[in-house]
């Protein structure tokens, strides 16, 4: 079995999914994993599929011509999974919103060679004030070799510079 992993984005309306996972089955296409959203009046999605290799090429073709409902694909060949040489951290933060706040947070992740596994944020008002509060939850995977005691003051130091709050938790 080949393994692909698709991003797909289209106008949201019903059906979009469906003409996706019917497309992967005609191919004889195992769906493995996936995850998706709607925001803004558009559908977004990842997703990690299994296809034999005879059926590869064709799933390929189909794939591409999901573009005549509006469905734009891109499609990578899925990597081997190196050995676990991280460790799973979930991060918290919430803070007032303002420009920059996820390029100066994953800067200094990246610097640190900490790698985003999964990011959610949104921005939403404060519960007394409804001024605008930026939040964020994110799996990170962080080297082995980073104390997570290093990563947190690095991060709290930051966190006082955007005056945001900020909560590291092992995922173990």
């Amino acid at each position: 079995m080949d393994h692909l992993v698709l991003t797909v984005i289209a106008p949201d309306k019903s059906g979009q999914v469906e003409r996706i996972a019917q497309c992967i089955a005609e191919h004889n296409g195992n769906w493995l994993e996936s995850r998706m959203s709607r925001m803004a009046g558009q559908f977004a999605g990842i997703l990690r599929v299994a296809v034999p290799a005879e059926s590869y090429d064709e799933l390929v073709e189909s794939l591409q011509a999901l573009g005549k409902y509006d469905i734009r694909v891109l499609i990578a060949e899925s990597g081997i999974e190196p050995s676990c040489t991280w460790k799973p951290i979930a991060m918290e933060l919430v803070g007032n919103d303002r420009p920059g706040i996820v390029r100066d947070i994953t800067r200094l992740l990246a610097e640190q060679g900490v790698n985003v596994e999964r990011l959610t944020t949104e921005v939403r008002p404060a519960p007394m004030s409804s001024e605008p509060l930026f939040h964020a939850d994110a799996l990170l995977a962080v080297p082995l070799t980073l104390s997570l005691d290093v990563l947190q003051g690095k991060l709290e130091a930051l966190a006082d510079d955007l005056m945001v709050e900020l909560e590291l938790r092992s995922e173990d």
